[in-house]
């Protein structure tokens, strides 16, 4: 057979070249709204749903991470300053576990470690690596929770759910926080309560604290705050990975009353109140 007559590359013996195949659907192709920084933070509060379809496009995380980080920080500053680091410390010493095996020389020479420079300079500064910790790993739970749902979403995304989600329920809660830290008198403040912080949305206030730190956990679960940011986590994860709401809410809740287990045990354990 010459070369003239001979079917050339990608063709067959009649001279056809086959059409190239249709090119594979992308569910995750990037649609939605792009707003500005100042638009998102406005947003997350009077049209979430608009925020969490923006961040199909383009997630943001980072204004919100700083701004909930930087708060924390200064009201843990603040707490320190009103109530005394001295006296948060003695305090976390005597309702340790290990109080009551405690002489009080082991007690001073721990108050010694925590009166240590460096050690307070980390104790100040623990919230930056805290709220890190918290965004990372809330992130990643929102991820494999996705997955679990059979559909596909980036870190990025979920990363900017739990971020964004977390941002107006913290705000609304820190600035009550702060209204009370100056208007309580440091003698009527619990110890325990840096960590907590003093506005509880919640029936945790109806028991005592240190007698039934295990209840006063469970019921601090339940908490308005909380719940706000709940539902502005399933209409993200709604928006960001297309679930349906059922099971957005599978998602957040799931992760949720894990939070809720792993809390009581450490009540549990510790004798400490959390949440």
């Amino acid at each position: 057979m010459s070369e003239q007559n001979s079917p050339g590359f990608g063709q067959d013996a009649q001279g056809f070249v086959p059409p190239p195949p249709p090119a594979f659907p992308h569910d995750d192709q990037p649609t939605g709204p792009v707003l500005s920084t100042g638009e998102t933070l406005s947003g997350i509060f009077f049209d979430p749903a608009r925020v969490f379809e923006s961040f199909r496009v383009r997630p943001r995380f980072l204004v919100a991470a700083i701004i909930i980080t930087v708060l924390m920080l200064i009201f843990t500053i603040s707490f320190f300053q009103r109530v005394g680091y001295e006296n948060i410390m003695r305090s976390a010493i005597e309702n340790s576990p290990r109080a009551d095996q405690m002489t009080e020389e082991q007690k001073e020479r721990a108050l010694d470690i925590y009166r240590n420079p460096i050690v307070k300079a980390i104790t100040y500064i623990s919230p930056i690596f805290n709220m890190a910790t918290f965004f990372a790993a809330g992130a990643a739970l929102y991820l494999l929770g996705v997955m679990a749902m059979g559909k596909s979403t980036t870190y990025s995304r979920t990363l900017a759910v739990w971020t964004y989600s977390s941002l107006p329920p913290f705000l609304l809660s820190m600035l009550a926080n702060f209204a009370l830290l100056f208007i309580k008198s440091p003698d009527e403040m619990d110890m325990a309560q840096l960590g907590r912080g003093l506005v509880h949305a919640n029936l945790s206030f109806l028991v005592d604290s240190k007698g039934h730190p295990v209840l006063s956990t469970l019921l601090g679960a339940f908490d308005v705050f909380k719940f706000y940011g709940l539902f502005l986590a399933s209409l993200g994860l709604q928006k960001v990975a297309k679930l349906k709401s059922g099971a957005a809410w599978t998602v957040v809740l799931a992760i949720w009353l894990i939070g809720v287990v792993v809390a009581i045990a450490w009540a549990l354990i510790t004798g400490n109140a959390m949440g």
